[in-house]
């Protein structure tokens, strides 16, 4: 299965820590970087577009805010899928991760093991990351 190259956008370090190391050994998934903040998030995906196959997203950030990384990774045409983590995993926040480019939006205290079927989903895939070839 191929690895799924990831970059994650979290600023716990603790569920940063925790969230690494479990896709890491329960998934084919490789972190390549992470961002604390929306400026270090969007930076490093304009730096790399083409690098990662998925973008993992909180919403609440150190500064700044996941959305706006979403809204900027949609328009600079990181190729990667966006899904958002959080815990704040709420109808409205779902349709409004949507609106700007999520692919998919997971609960953190109740969706983890969904987002570790979707990695291995889109690992299975050989990296498509079309718009509708995963849900």
């Amino acid at each position: 299965m191929p690895a799924v190259n990831a970059f994650i956008v979290e600023d716990s370090p603790i569920i940063l820590e925790s969230l690494v190391a479990t896709l890491e050994e329960l998934a084919p998934v490789k972190v390549l970087g992470t961002a604390a903040d929306e400026s270090s998030a969007i930076d490093w995906l304009r730096s790399r577009p083409e690098d990662c196959d998925l973008v993992i997203i909180d919403i609440f950030l150190k500064s700044g805010s996941g959305l706006g990384v979403l809204r900027q990774a949609a328009q600079s045409g990181v190729r990667g899928r966006r899904v958002v983590l959080t815990n704040y995993a709420t109808p409205d926040m779902r349709e409004k991760c949507t609106a700007l480019g999520a692919h998919r939006v997971f609960d953190k205290s109740n969706e983890l093991d969904e987002l570790i079927s979707y990695c291995m989903r889109l690992s299975e895939g050989g990296g498509n990351t079309a718009p509708g070839s995963l849900n």
